[in-house]
């Protein structure tokens, strides 16, 4: 797979993303990936994906507040970058 190439996990990842918007963290990126596809990937397969597509610059990621229900952690939140949007459109 080229630089310049999606393998199709990543453009199942990148759809829900643009899907979810604002609020496309790891397990409602997950929930909206099984919704669409009727397949449960196991969080480590998103994760090696999400880090793939940050390295690649096709998506950005930031930390949200911590909240008490998740014990003080922060929700790391994903963005999709214009050039993945590109690359998803060459494949239409």
């Amino acid at each position: 797979m080229g630089r310049d190439s999606l393998g199709e996990f990543e453009r199942v990842v990148l759809l829900a993303i643009l899907q979810l918007g604002g609020e496309s963290y790891g397990a409602l990126i997950l929930d909206e990936i099984e919704k669409r596809t009727r397949q449960t990937p196991s969080s480590g397969t998103l994760y090696v994906a999400l880090r793939r597509l940050e390295r690649r610059g096709l998506l950005t990621s930031s930390f949200g507040d911590p909240t008490p229900e998740r014990g003080g952690r922060a929700k790391r939140f994903f963005k999709v970058e214009p050039e993945a949007v590109r690359l998803l459109r060459a494949r239409l």
